[in-house]
């Protein structure tokens, strides 16, 4: 089992990054998928998840009307577009795949793989 996310760097308030998860090794399209996100000296937290369909979204507070997770299933893949990026958005930001095909939960702990992480940084 894989998950191999991409897309981070460094970008200036107000700038946007599309984020991408790869999976391998596992049935995809009948897993709900999520990214969360994790500051230094902060808890890991929900940013967004999607169903198995990708017909249902859910997102953060903090993130709502901002960002948007979307899904690919034929190409394994789930994207997190951010846009009008915040400081406070630094972090490093993990995909996560969750076999409970609804999708939306916010624990970490609920969810069976994780990738790697990519790093975000909002700053001028």
């Amino acid at each position: 089992v894989q998950l191999q996310a991409s897309g981070g760097g460094l970008v200036q308030p107000g700038g946007s990054l599309r984020l991408s998860c790869a999976a391998s090794g596992f049935a995809f399209s009948s897993y709900a998928m999520g990214w969360f996100r994790q500051a230094p000296g902060k808890e890991r937290e929900f940013v967004a998840g999607i169903n198995w369909s990708g017909g249902s979204t859910y997102y953060a507070d903090s993130v709502k009307g901002r960002f948007t997770i979307s899904r690919d299933n034929a190409k394994k893949t789930v994207y997190l577009q951010m846009n009008s990026l915040e400081p406070g958005d630094t972090a490093v930001y993990y995909c996560a795949a969750d076999v409970f095909r609804i999708g939306g939960r916010r624990s970490t702990s609920v969810y069976d793989y994780w990738g790697q992480g990519t790093q975000v940084t909002v700053s001028s």
